[in-house]
């Protein structure tokens, strides 16, 4: 039994699913594939994952390879009830509700894994942690699953570091054709889209701030000088920082930046990165997005006992008034700004990681009772598997080495 917002809604659902098939040739290709190799025949697959068209039509692929396939999201505002409703009139069961409260959200997860999952995909670890926990009973089945976040890789690995990792699990964060790509440019592209569809104010010329220098906050910052900011990083690790040194922008603590900064974005995956003290030396008319997967980063609470007034600025953007007068202005309750403000990366950037998520999936399926309980890689055949597939798609060959060539690369001197 689904939970969603209104069926009726799938028109809209579905014409948006169809317009990013058309630009997600690698998930057209796996789906003919699986089609025809039921690599999932029999199985249950539980995704919890940012619910959008492009993740809706990964659960139109992998129900083509023989799966049962339950969908929930996993943030309550990057929902898109339309796409919901969509998926539920092609047969789907999906328990998702743009804007759902905690205690909502929380019941939606556990109904997704409800059904005993042979396969899983996770996205900030939120359904794994539920079977580590008092829902375990619901994993007596699975097989393993793929996480595909940031945020949702460091919980696995402080879990297995601890011995407490119960199940197989697959990194795709770290596979080349997904954190390259996805974080670096879908990232950049996706979160300027969110800021800028909210504000509708200029990029250029502001003084632009991120806090974190991976793949993400790379992303963010080639994007951001290319609409003209000037860039401000903030950065914990000094390697990373050097980085964006020599990539040619400014480094300092979040306490100097937070004086000067215009727009900050926060996308490091830990906590309080922007806290009171940085609240009291901002400017008036300051905007403040988060790209982290979750809405700890920027801390609302401090914030809300600065102010001496809350207030709707516009759709996505709400107004902290200091006691002095300036304004803050928080962008979508602090959480995913890409997602929850916009439409989340480019179809063509998720066709790459949802391929990695694909064949994953397909790889734990064919490899079930082999793997032990830890967190894998994604294996080097499939990433590159992946990119070659990539290239085919953008009519872009490349060369190969002779034999001649392998020969003396495997040469021992």
């Amino acid at each position: 039994m689904s939970n969603i917002k209104d069926v009726n809604l799938w028109q809209s659902g579905s014409d948006k699913i169809n317009w990013v098939r058309s630009y997600m040739p690698l998930l057209n290709s796996i789906e003919k594939e699986f089609s025809e190799t039921k690599p999932f025949a029999g199985m249950k697959i539980s995704m919890s994952i940012h619910l959008e068209a492009k993740t809706a039509y990964l659960a139109h692929v992998l129900r083509a390879g023989g799966a049962t396939v339950r969908v929930t999201g996993c943030n309550p505002l990057s929902t898109q009830d339309d796409v919901a409703a969509s998926l539920v009139h092609d047969g789907f069961e999906v328990n998702a509700i743009h804007g759902t409260d905690a205690e909502g959200y929380t019941k939606d997860l556990i109904a997704t894994i409800s059904h005993t999952p042979d396969l899983l995909i996770d996205d900030g670890g939120d359904l794994m942690s539920l079977l580590h926990g008092e829902y375990r009973e619901y994993g007596k089945n699975l097989i393993g699953g793929c996480e595909e976040t940031t945020t949702g890789v460091h919980r696995l690995i402080a879990r297995e570091a601890a011995g407490l990792l119960d199940y197989t699990m697959i990194d795709v964060n770290d596979a080349d054709c997904k954190h390259l790509f996805d974080n670096r440019y879908g990232t950049g592209q996706s979160t300027l889209d969110g800021i800028m569809n909210s504000t509708n104010l200029m990029i250029a010329g502001k003084i632009f701030v991120i806090a974190g220098y991976g793949w993400c906050g790379k992303g963010l910052a080639m994007r951001a000088k290319g609409m003209g900011a000037v860039v401000v990083v903030t950065e914990i690790d000094p390697i990373k920082a050097i980085e964006a040194v020599m990539d040619g922008f400014a480094v300092m603590p979040m306490d100097e930046a937070a004086k000067i900064g215009d727009i900050f974005v926060t996308l490091t995956g830990c906590s309080d990165v922007i806290t009171e003290k940085h609240f009291k030396t901002m400017k008036d008319g300051v905007l403040l997005a988060n790209s982290g997967h979750f809405d700890v980063e920027i801390n609302k609470q401090e914030l809300a006992s600065l102010s001496t007034e809350i207030f709707d600025r516009k759709p996505n953007i709400v107004g902290y008034r200091m006691a002095d007068g300036r304004i803050i202005n928080l962008l979508a309750e602090g959480r995913l700004v890409n997602l929850a403000a916009g439409n989340g990366h480019p179809a063509e950037i998720m066709d790459m990681s949802f391929a990695i998520q694909a064949k994953s999936l397909e790889y734990l399926a064919k490899n079930k009772g082999k793997l032990e309980k830890k967190l894998y890689a994604v294996p080097a055949e499939i990433d590159r598997a992946v990119a070659a597939l990539r290239l085919k798609t953008m009519n872009i060959e490349i060369d190969y080495l002779t034999p001649e060539q392998k020969e003396y690369m495997a040469k021992v001197d």
